[in-house]
């Protein structure tokens, strides 16, 4: 079951208590204040695991808490700290506070943490009450609390390509023949219930992750459908994928409504770069060529058919080079069969 966005309750450790405790040896009768520090209470971290998809263990579970500092004990021994509390989340969590509505951050990287409750602090013992004036305190102090919050969870998919279009589109049978990824593929409107990941492989090593999204449809930006509920995971992606069948009776119009999704979405999608892929060509007759309309905005317009291949080594390659940070998006895909099935 893939879950993109849960609310869990966080709570840090208390500190210990500080000892109230004296320096009791013989021949020292008067051996003064002797008491040790609590120890700092446990933090709560989140912790990126690259191993995770969902958000789905935070659906059964939602409340979490730290352990409590240890308390100081004679001889000026301090307490020992509480264990962190660590929580798996996948790459792309964004993280907020919900009573303040703040980003506390997100976790993109294996192994990256954050701190999203810090544990209290140790309670002093006697020893650091004593004066000239007072040379045996019997004061102490409790351990704070450790801080409590509200937090929400939002995955957001890393991938490099993110495909969009309309239901029965041709996006799952096209990420099932490029990559291991198995989505399910049926000859009708929103087989895809949720986003996919797949890894293109090219030769000399070169790889890169495509997002399928759940299909858009005209007025998705305003709940209709499935695909806005998704649109957040493609808005990491470095270039869109809009796909679009050829035997469409209006392209352009299909096109047009892709885009106004999009940019009703948001700012970000509306300015990312993008490509048109035009599928299932191996309905047009062998030597027919791609219909023809008005990509504006569109770095390169591709015809591919996933059932025979035409076209797939061109899409891909120009897909990796435009998916590197340093390259320009291109419609040259090279020379080269770069797609390893």
């Amino acid at each position: 079951v893939f879950i993109d966005h849960a609310v869990i309750e966080v709570k840090a450790g208390t500190g210990g208590a500080g000892s109230n405790a004296f320096r009791r040896e013989k021949g020292v009768p008067r051996g003064g204040p002797a008491g040790g520090d609590g120890g700092k209470g446990g933090d709560v971290l989140l912790e990126a695991d690259a191993q995770l998809t969902t958000l789905l263990d935070y659906s059964y579970r939602r409340h979490y808490k730290a352990d409590r500092g240890k308390h100081g004990g004679g001889k000026n021994q301090t307490g020992r700290s509480g264990e962190d509390l660590i929580l798996k989340v996948p790459r792309g969590t964004v993280v907020f506070d919900v009573d303040s509505g703040d980003s506390l951050g997100e976790l993109l990287e294996d192994g990256e943490h954050l701190i999203i409750a810090s544990g209290g602090r140790g309670g002093r013992g006697n020893t650091h009450f004593k004066t000239p004036t007072r040379q045996a305190p019997r004061h102490w102090e409790a351990g704070e609390d450790g801080e409590e919050h509200r937090i929400r969870l939002e995955l957001k998919l890393i991938a490099d390509v993110g495909l969009v279009g309309e239901p029965n589109a041709g996006k799952s049978t096209f990420l099932a023949t490029v990559t291991d990824a198995r989505p399910k593929v049926a000859d009708y409107p929103f087989t895809t219930l949720e986003p996919n990941l797949g890894v293109v492989r090219l030769r000399d090593f070169q790889s890169f992750v495509i997002a399928d999204i759940p299909g858009i449809i005209e007025g998705a930006h305003q709940g209709r459908g499935l695909g806005h509920k998704f649109l957040r995971h493609i808005e990491r992606t470095r270039t869109l994928a809009l796909m679009i069948p050829v035997d469409m009776e209006n392209i352009q119009q299909a096109f047009q409504a892709l885009r106004a999704e999009l940019e009703a979405y948001s700012p970000e999608l509306a300015t990312a770069p993008f490509c048109v892929v035009l599928t299932k060509t191996d309905l047009l007759p062998p030597d027919a060529e791609l219909p023809k309309f008005q990509a504006q905005g569109a770095w390169a317009v591709f015809g591919v058919s996933s059932s025979t291949n035409r076209g797939l080594d061109d899409f891909l390659t120009a897909l990796w080079k435009a998916s590197r940070p340093s390259e320009e998006p291109t419609g040259d895909g090279g020379d080269q069969q770069a797609w390893v099935p």
